[in-house]
């Protein structure tokens, strides 16, 4: 298993299992001088971490992170940073009578087929625990985009659970931290508490839509063809566990408007920027920030591991059932919210690197007669 690592010049390495004795990232490239500790990277992991509401797994995790190298009396130093986070609830007798099957809608069979071995206590590397890992390096670069650009925002949320969605008349940012679902619809995060609660106690699990927002990001982010900032969202989202689907701005939608209702508008604003009369193309065209902000959208799968029983083979290719036994979230979407934010984080952060690096300046100054 070689791949582990993401990004260019910001560049993130995880490591670790599910039930292993720790996991953490190895994080590369992040400048010098960025003020940091590990209050500051924590306090993202404490949003991310299991058991804090009867709507997530029950698995009891701190989520402590350690920072081993590459910060020197609370500064970055430009070499490395290793993050590690310790497991100290793990229970991997649960998994036992999983180990010769394979759940359904599981990683299970496809690491299997690749590698001639698993670790079935909550999958290893295919357990959305790795996202920890994720959370503490999108911590260590939301400190590095602060020192560099203080007004940018990153925030998520979920509008889809299952079959109920948000209602956007009712969205109110302010709500997005007031309730276990981190929904910016108060009707809609008290009718999905309800939903979930039946869902939970039946055994089973429901997917979920959330979409994560950076607001002040500069224009001129990204690069054509193979270094569009979009394309590196896409496979960012892609790459959480569970999520099967990714949207910028209008997404799907897209192919149901006309040319005309599609076209963001383009006006001058009154402070010498570009303004637009709509966001339809999620603050990217071409491959490259225009200024507005930046929506990207992701769909997450139920969890696999549920207590209902489903039908499945064993390793040998004989027949069985199973029912997953466990500490599971009933909607794993809910945690997916700040892995979501992270890694945006973390894009947005490389790709302000790289423009600097090849265009110098000020990230994402306009050029030409505008601004």
């Amino acid at each position: 298993m070689s791949i582990n690592s993401f990004g260019h010049l910001f560049r993130v390495t995880t490591w670790g299992e599910s039930h292993g004795p720790a996991l953490g990232a190895t994080v590369d490239g992040c400048p010098p001088g960025v003020p940091v500790d590990e209050a500051m990277i924590q306090h993202w992991l404490d949003r991310r971490k299991p058991g804090q509401n009867k709507y997530t797994t029950q698995r009891r995790e701190a989520d402590a992170v350690r920072i081993l190298s590459g910060v020197f009396e609370g500064q970055t130093t430009g070499t490395p940073v290793q993050l590690m986070i310790e497991n100290t609830d793990q229970r991997s007798k649960d998994y036992g009578d999983i180990m010769e099957k394979f759940r359904p809608g599981h990683a299970d069979i496809t690491y299997w087929q690749k590698y001639g071995i698993r670790d079935y206590r909550g999958g290893g590397r295919s357990s959305a625990r790795e996202t920890a890992s994720r959370v503490a390096a999108g911590g260590l670069a939301r400190e590095a985009i602060r020192a560099i650009a203080p007004d940018m925002r990153i925030t998520g949320y979920m509008t889809r659970m299952g079959a109920h969605e948000i209602d956007r008349s009712r969205f109110d940012w302010d709500q997005i931290e007031q309730n276990p679902f981190w929904a910016p619809d108060a009707q809609a995060a008290n009718d999905w508490a309800e939903y979930l609660d039946d869902l939970r106690k039946s055994g089973s699990s429901v997917g979920a839509v959330i979409e994560v927002v950076a607001r002040g990001v500069p224009a001129g982010l990204g690069a054509p063809v193979y270094g569009k900032l979009d394309t590196d969202l896409a496979a960012a989202m892609m790459s959480i566990n569970a999520v099967k689907g990714v949207e910028i701005g209008e997404g799907m939608s897209a192919a149901m408007l006309t040319g005309e209702l599609n076209a963001d508008e383009i006006f001058m604003g009154n402070d010498g920027k570009p303004s637009y009369s709509s966001n339809h193309s999620g603050g990217i065209l071409g491959g490259i920030s225009t200024g507005q902000d930046i929506v990207v959208r992701f769909a997450v799968k139920p969890t696999s591991s549920i207590l209902k029983t489903r039908k499945t083979i064993t390793k040998t290719g004989a027949e069985t059932e199973i029912v997953t036994k466990g500490r599971h979230d009933p909607c794993v979407g809910i945690r997916a919210v700040p892995v979501g934010e992270a890694m945006m984080a973390c894009v947005i952060l490389d790709h302000m690197l790289l423009h600097r690096g090849q265009v110098g300046g000020q990230v994402g100054e306009t050029r030409g007669h505008i601004g």
